[in-house]
């Protein structure tokens, strides 16, 4: 799989994040030279039976579709692979044994503790053979870093076998530091650095959601070395375009 490939060389690969459960919105992002696509069932109203549709979408597009799952449970993350997710972000990972129950959600005995199910994702049976294969080598597992506990255990974290990337949730690990949504406090900007020295460190891609629908913003998370960024999500890529198209209305 290319991504796990990008991931593995600590190549730059930019994705972007879906909120909404449209599958037409996901085909245009599919479309739209995205690395990957996460489908987020966090922060959003999508379901199971929505994001089995856009995982479809984004995967016939020929873009590899990720689910950020709302927390790190072995049934969520079982759901979303068997629907046919390539792998999951998942939220909160504050320990190495966070990772790890993480890594054992995705992967089937003796590697993890996922139950088997006959799905879309092993062909509804035809392929569960060469689904087994490809899950224990090939699925991805993204851990959120998104609490000061996390930044402080960072280095065990990283080290968990299986572990294939992590990204800063900027909101969340602003919050943790008491001043939700302030990225310049120092306390911050001295956390956001302390994860880009441990990633450089061993050798892991460090990765981070850059927020606003602006090719600017992007390129500075790039140049600051971060090598698997979330570039905006749906909604915000709408609502700025619809905002600065009408304020170029006459009227």
């Amino acid at each position: 799989m290319r991504l796990k490939k990008k991931l593995r060389k600590g190549e730059l690969s930019i994705g972007s994040w879906i909120t909404l459960e449209d599958c037409s919105i996901a085909e245009i992002m599919s479309k739209s030279e995205f690395d990957w696509i996460v489908v987020d069932m966090e922060h959003s109203a999508i379901g199971i039976r929505e994001a089995h549709n856009l995982i479809r979408v984004i995967e016939l597009e020929g873009c590899v579709p990720l689910v950020r799952v709302g927390e790190n449970s072995p049934y969520q993350i079982k759901r979303v692979m068997d629907a046919g997710a390539h792998g999951v972000v998942v939220p909160m990972v504050n320990t190495a044994e966070d990772a790890l129950k993480a890594v054992e959600a995705v992967k089937y005995p003796p590697v993890g503790k996922r139950g088997v199910g006959l799905a879309r994702a092993q062909g509804y049976g035809e392929k569960f053979e060469e689904y087994k294969k490809w899950v224990q080598s090939e699925s991805i597992v993204v851990v959120q870093i998104e609490h000061i506990d996390a930044i402080n255990n960072l280095e065990d974290i990283l080290k968990v076998e299986g572990v294939d990337g992590s990204i800063i949730g900027p909101y969340d690990l602003s919050a943790s530091l008491g001043y939700p949504g302030d990225f310049e406090r120092k306390e911050m900007k001295d956390s956001v650095t302390k994860y880009l020295d441990v990633c450089k460190k061993l050798a892991k891609p460090a990765g981070i959601h850059s927020v606003p629908s602006d090719a600017k913003a992007l390129n500075e998370k790039i140049q600051e070395g971060f090598k698997f960024i979330a570039f905006s999500f749906d909604a915000m890529f709408i609502g700025d375009k619809i905002r600065q198209e009408m304020k170029e209305v006459n009227r």
